[in-house]
């Protein structure tokens, strides 16, 4: 692009820091932060260097000078300022999920159409070790997909003698979610899925809540289905004594000439151990959000679809729902 992306962020909690990291890394520049905590909005502006703080979106989209919106804020924000955003000609990249159900969103992307593009922030697939998954599975190491099983387990809602659990104390809007581990968590790797199976579709879901006080399911286990009797597992359990408070994960992919697994932060091809590659996770986090806000301002550039926009993840929303439709629990 001839000039800066001019990007404004709207929801400055936890995750904005790396958000903005990538903004910065895409060479973007960040003009305006808004959060309705305006603490929050200008101690991430005095860390980025970032002047124009706004509390109202409304306020902030009025004043002008923006040529994208970042929506990091909570779920219920996500649809108002995407409109917003459509309404004043502003590109927009919304976090996941992009609205609490499958109705609104289609309601959403009615309503944007083709006035600006329009992506929503899923960064799993681009993480490293599933990035190398990818790349082993593109490159022809294990032949044509023909079965996969995912799974995550964490401690982070297990009690915790005089606190609360650690991922209540990182993510207190939790308490208030009916849904949970499907809903915030394992959409992601639902969506990992749908990129190295192809379309899929939920034969049958259990959900369970193992934790105390909360209303939203904290264990899940999923049965899928694609095309030519493809099969497809997931499971997860975030009250799982031992594992760490933030969720790993496990991922096996069958091919008609090899099998990858994916064990945390490590991945071989069974019967190739010792050829295993590692992935430093935590040193490595920055790297999926660099990736996606690369990716936009790239397909802002030169015009090219990108990968995760809001048609695509639509069908992940989709699967999503459709399990606590399959579970039994009304969306």
């Amino acid at each position: 692009m001839a000039e800066p992306l001019r990007i404004a962020l709207v929801g400055c909690g936890l995750i904005s820091l790396y958000h903005l990291r990538a903004w910065q890394a895409a060479g973007a520049e960040i003009v305006a932060l808004c959060d309705t905590d305006r603490t929050k909005a200008e101690a991430r502006g005095a860390e980025f260097g970032v002047e124009r703080i706004h509390t109202d979106a409304a306020e902030m989209f009025a004043q002008g000078g923006i040529d994208a919106v970042d929506i990091a804020a909570s779920v219920g924000a996500h649809a108002p300022v995407a409109r917003m955003a459509a309404d004043h000609g502003v590109h927009i990249m919304c976090q996941k999920p992009l609205t609490e159900t499958v109705a609104e969103a289609e309601d959403l992307i009615a309503y944007v159409g083709d006035r600006v593009r329009f992506i929503v922030h899923e960064n799993y697939r681009f993480r490293p070790h599933y990035v190398t998954v990818r790349r082993w599975i593109d490159a022809g190491r294990i032949g044509a997909v023909r079965h996969a099983q995912i799974s995550c387990r964490g401690s982070g809602l297990c009690p915790r003698e005089g606190d609360v659990p650690f991922l209540i104390e990182r993510q207190p809007y939790l308490t208030g979610f009916r849904r949970n581990l499907v809903f915030e968590t394992m959409i992601h790797h639902l969506d990992v899925l749908r990129c190295l199976c192809g379309p899929l579709r939920v034969v049958s879901a259990r959900l369970n809540r193992l934790a105390d006080g909360l209303p939203g399911e904290d264990t899940a286990a999923i049965l899928m289905e694609g095309p030519d009797g493809f099969i497809a597992t997931a499971d997860g359990c975030l009250v799982a004594p031992g594992y760490p408070p933030l969720h790993g994960d496990r991922l096996e992919v069958i091919g008609t000439t090899g099998t990858i697994v994916m064990e945390l932060n490590r991945i071989y091809q069974v019967g190739q151990e010792d050829a295993a590659e590692e992935v430093d996770l935590l040193g490595r986090y920055q790297e999926c959000f660099d990736t996606v806000m690369t990716g936009f301002v790239q397909s802002l550039s030169d015009g090219t679809k990108f990968e995760t926009d809001r048609l695509n993840n639509l069908e992940t929303l989709r699967l999503m729902e459709s399990v606590y439709r399959a579970a039994g629990v009304e969306v």
